[in-house]
């Protein structure tokens, strides 16, 4: 029996072409298991946690505040520098020991250019320890 000819008579020769309908069967049967099996690799738990109003942290002992306005203008500890005397203070806050830590406060409208060179200045003194100081985002009724 010779597939595809009606003649019987023609000299048998093998098919030459091959059939790809049984690989893409199973192809489409591991794609649906697939799909229905990668949810569960999943390994994450689902926690309902309770919420709490976090206390602010308490002010450690040996903390440097260095607040910078819309201007630029730096300030230590609330009272103004100048650019030429901020580099002195911050190599004698870096020999303390413990090293203070450094609370940067930044008015929003400050440009990252001074925020980014006082980083720079306290980390070229060897200071490690910097915090940015916000103010914690007001409570509206409905919200979380």
């Amino acid at each position: 029996m010779a597939f595809g000819a009606f003649n019987h008579h023609r000299q048998k020769e093998s098919m030459a072409d091959i059939n790809v309908t049984p690989m893409v069967d199973v192809m489409l049967v591991l794609l649906v298991i697939f799909i229905l099996s990668a949810p569960m690799f999943t390994h994450a738990v689902k926690l309902d946690l309770p919420k709490a109003q976090a206390a602010s942290a308490p002010q450690p002992a040996d903390a440097v505040r260095i607040s910078i306005d819309a201007e630029g203008t730096v300030y230590w500890n609330d009272e103004a520098v100048q650019p030429a005397q901020l580099q002195p203070r911050l190599a004698t806050a870096a020999r303390r020991a413990p090293q203070p830590e450094l609370q940067l406060r930044a008015d929003r409208a400050t440009r990252y250019e001074a925020v980014a060179q006082l980083m720079a200045a306290a980390q070229e003194e060897g200071l490690t320890k910097l915090v940015f100081v916000t103010d914690p985002k007001e409570k509206t009724k409905g919200t979380r």
